[in-house]
């Protein structure tokens, strides 16, 4: 540090910056950004309101200009610009930003689609009736005033605010390293938990709740649950979530509209409409064929128009997802408590409100006390002057000078100087017997009036039950129904709510391709033709699997290692019937060395008990299906196996059932389901079927008595099979003949079980498909080769056996 040199003073400029800084920070908190905890309200606001009382500007008077009432703001109280003043007093006009507007506002005072006010010169205002209860009793010194910037005049740090304004107007602004964002309430509700409060200091937030549901926004719309309005209440902080109001109206020719009538507070309407279609523009939210707004004055209507057989309840979660009709609102109560920033909870802000009015009804008391303490002296002098009226007279009349008189009176009836002037001015009709009447009345009313103030300051209870008397007052003069509407057990939104419910077919590729297909992209056909390509695959790819099932339910994909992994229909992509599909890998996390070994819908509820499982080496496992509920994209262990063996099938069913194992050389076995114990989720199966060395398990089947098993073979061929000729056996045995085995056929590579109404669909390892009905297929017996189902060459075989299932029958869904 250099030693000072003339007039410079050298300093640290680290500790001149945090200096400056900190008073910068604590300018903005204190005088510009915060409300105080007792009126809710930031100076700008306060000295607009102050100003126009001082100015006469009431609501039985006339309105006067804008701009003379923002230059007595700038002139006497706030010099920040002429913007910062009118910014704040058009928001407390408008009917869409305050929920109890404090000025009424006359001329263009701007819009809910963002139109700004016309300027200040050619508007008008004044105060509301609700604005007055505000300043009321300011005049009874009830709250301590400050000089003004240039200290010429006094201007006051609080107004008395006789009802809570920080909870039924709320607040935002932004400071220095915080922000507060306070939410507007219903004036009934809030002036209901104050009186709770004051009757029960110690009420919980729950029954507090019971009078204030919630915040009550100006433009109605609706919060999404109760929950997350508790916690922001209990902590100061929190986040709702505000939904627009809408109602689904049916048109003509299978049409329908949504209509929009509330939208979430603070959300710019015109936007939020110019987004709307953008959206649509974008093909982001189809549907949509026209969109109108035709709000008035009556209030907001903004008409979405859809499209012949769309479904409205998608294309609306869709808006709420991508557009402001569902906003989120951030509650931060941060408010000014003894020039301090502080973040209150409810109670808190309650508190200190109620401690506010407790100040203002006992400053009232005092100021009307000492009024009437002193209108009680004058009329004891008075009444003196009447009880000795001759003597008075004559002193009166004696004395030389008005001066003269009044210490004479003083010393001689021991009056103090106000009496004696009170005498002197006391007008002749007074000395009438009726005016003497009046005084003796007056007096006394005026002694039964000091002991009650008297009496009211000496008890709190008093005081109390003044402030309740009070804000019933006010809540009965203002006080209307809520607007904005809460949702007591919202449904938790899900993806699923904005995907359309259609049937989809799902394929997947030995090289781990998926995609998805609506179910109409396969036009059936007649048995023994080509087939139509379903994709497009890389050199030597092949599809593998294929499920028809909804897009709101989702899959179990369990893996030839014995891991399972959970996914969402509508989370795996669509794409046209020749593409490739997506990588799985991208979708699941799959280990390099797991190959997908079975695939099978789940719906969203479902009867089923259990899920079994089948190796290809004759393991079978039943495991609760309550295990997997918390099956993730990372995978879960399902079973455990040697490492020469696979998992191949995967069914759920329930106890009662039986299953049949069907292996590659035309071997089945018959068992019911009680044959097997319940294992844990990553335990080892038991023995379904003794195998020989070149064989193994290709399908399991749940078993179904009004069914019969469709069998096919690698090189197209296929036949069903009534299950009557197959006898229940032990588990664990070799099984009896189901297929006969030819170089003409192939080995068995899928059974199914079907009826005659539903249709099949096969493919090949070159991605051929054909669909064609169950009726097509000739009953034979279990020693039999069956039918030709496609046509295959040397180079083509069938990989894959899917059932076209019914709604009724999900476990017909297939692996």
């Amino acid at each position: 540090m250099k030693e000072e040199k003339g007039n410079v003073l050298p300093i640290g400029i680290e500790g001149e910056m945090k200096k400056s800084y900190m008073d910068y920070a604590m300018s903005v908190i204190v005088g510009r950004a915060l409300p105080r905890v007792e009126d809710g309200l930031k100076p700008v606001h306060r000295r607009i309101l102050f100003a126009m009382k001082e100015l006469g500007f009431t609501p039985d008077k006339a309105y006067r200009k804008s701009a003379r009432i923002v230059g007595d703001v700038l002139g006497k109280y706030h010099p920040h610009g002429d913007t910062a003043v009118y910014d704040a007093m058009v928001r407390m006009s408008q009917d869409f930003s305050t929920r109890y507007e404090l000025i009424d506002g006359h001329g263009n005072f701007g819009s809910i689609d963002g139109d700004s006010a016309a300027a200040m010169r050619y508007t008008e205002a004044k105060l509301t009736k609700l604005s007055l209860e505000m300043t009321r009793d300011i005049d009874k010194e009830t709250v301590s005033y400050s000089y003004n910037f240039d200290d010429t005049l006094k201007e006051p740090d609080v107004l008395p605010s006789r009802y809570p304004n920080l909870l039924v107007n709320g607040s935002n602004g932004i400071a220095v390293g915080m922000a507060t964002s306070i939410p507007p309430h219903n004036l009934d509700e809030v002036i209901g938990g104050v009186i709770n409060y004051i009757d029960n200091p110690e009420i919980s937030l729950e029954e507090l709740m019971e009078s204030i549901q919630g915040p009550d926004f100006p433009t109605g719309s609706t919060i999404m649950g109760r929950e997350s309005i508790k916690e922001a209440y209990r902590t100061g902080r929190g986040r709702v979530v505000v939904r627009a109001q809408s109602v689904i109206e049916e048109m003509a020719n299978n049409k329908s509209r949504i209509v929009v009538d509330e939208i979430p507070y603070q959300v710019n309407k015109a936007k939020m409409i110019e987004r709307i279609a953008d959206l649509v523009k974008d093909k982001k939210i189809e549907g949509i064929s026209d969109l109108r707004d035709e709000s008035n004055r009556e209030g907001i209507r903004v008409v979405i128009e859809l499209k012949r057989d769309v479904n409205p309840n998608v294309v609306l979660n869709k808006l709420y997802k991508h557009t402001q009709m569902q906003d989120t609102f951030s509650i931060i109560m941060i408010a000014l408590v003894d020039g301090q920033p502080k973040l209150l909870n409810l109670q808190g802000l309650i508190y200190h409100y109620v401690n506010h009015q407790k100040t203002i009804i006992r400053k009232r008391t005092e100021f009307d006390l000492r009024k009437a303490e002193a209108r009680a002296h004058i009329l004891e002098g008075l009444k003196i002057a009447l009880d000795h009226l001759d003597e008075v007279i004559k002193l009166i009349r004696a004395s030389q000078s008005p001066q003269k008189a009044k210490e004479e009176l003083m010393e001689r009836f021991d009056l103090s100087e106000k009496q004696s002037t009170a005498i002197l001015e006391m007008r002749l009709q007074k000395l009438t017997g009726l005016e003497r009447d009046k005084v003796e009345s007056e007096y006394r009313e005026v002694k039964a009036l000091i002991d009650e103030l008297k009496a009211i300051l000496a008890s709190e209870q008093r005081i109390l039950d003044i402030i309740k008397e009070e804000l019933l007052e006010i809540k009965e003069q203002f006080g209307d129904p809520r607007r904005t509407k809460i949702m007591e057990d919202p449904t938790e939104f899900k993806m699923e709510d904005m995907i359309e419910k259609e049937d989809v077919v799902i394929t997947l590729t030995h090289f781990g391709y998926i995609k998805r297909l609506p179910v109409d992209t396969y036009k059936s056909q007649k048995r023994g033709g080509k087939g139509i390509s379903a994709l497009t695959t890389r050199e030597e790819d092949f599809v593998e699997r294929m499920i028809v099932t909804s897009s709101h339910d989702y899959l179990f994909v369990f893996t030839n290692k014995g891991k399972v992994y959970q996914i969402n229909v509508y989370e795996i992509p669509e794409a046209k019937r020749q593409a490739k599909g997506t990588a799985i890998i991208n979708l699941l996390q799959l280990e390099p060395s797991e190959k997908i070994a079975a695939v099978i819908p789940m719906k969203r509820v479902n009867d089923y008990k259990h899920l079994f499982m089948a190796t290809k080496k004759g393991l079978i496992k039943k495991t609760k299906l309550s295990h997997f509920k918390n099956s993730r994209k990372s995978g879960l262990t399902a079973i455990k196996f040697k490492d020469d063996d696979e998992l191949i099938s995967v069914r759920y069913g329930n106890d009662q059932d039986e299953m049949m194992l069907i292996t590659a050389q035309g071997k089945s076995i018959r068992f019911p389901q009680s044959d097997i114990r319940e294992l844990g989720r990553s335990a080892m199966g038991v023995r379904g079927i003794r195998l020989t060395s070149e064989d193994e398990v290709v399908s399991m089947q749940i078993l179904k008595e009004d069914k019969t098993l469709l069998l096919v073979s690698e090189k197209g061929y296929g036949k069903r099979t009534e299950l009557s000729e197959y006898r229940i056996q032990g588990r664990g045995g070799k099984g009896i003949k189901t297929y006969r085995i030819t170089d003409k056929t192939g080995d068995v590579v899928g059974a199914r079980l079907v009826k005659e109404d539903e249709e099949a669909l096969v493919i090949t390892n070159d991605g051929a498909m054909i669909r064609f009905s169950i009726s097509e297929v000739s009953k034979t017996g279990r020693d039999t080769s069956g039918v030709r189902l496609i046509r295959t060459d040397e180079n083509n075989h069938i990989v894959s056996l899917a059932i076209m299932p019914k709604e009724e029958d999900p476990e017909d869904d297939m692996e």
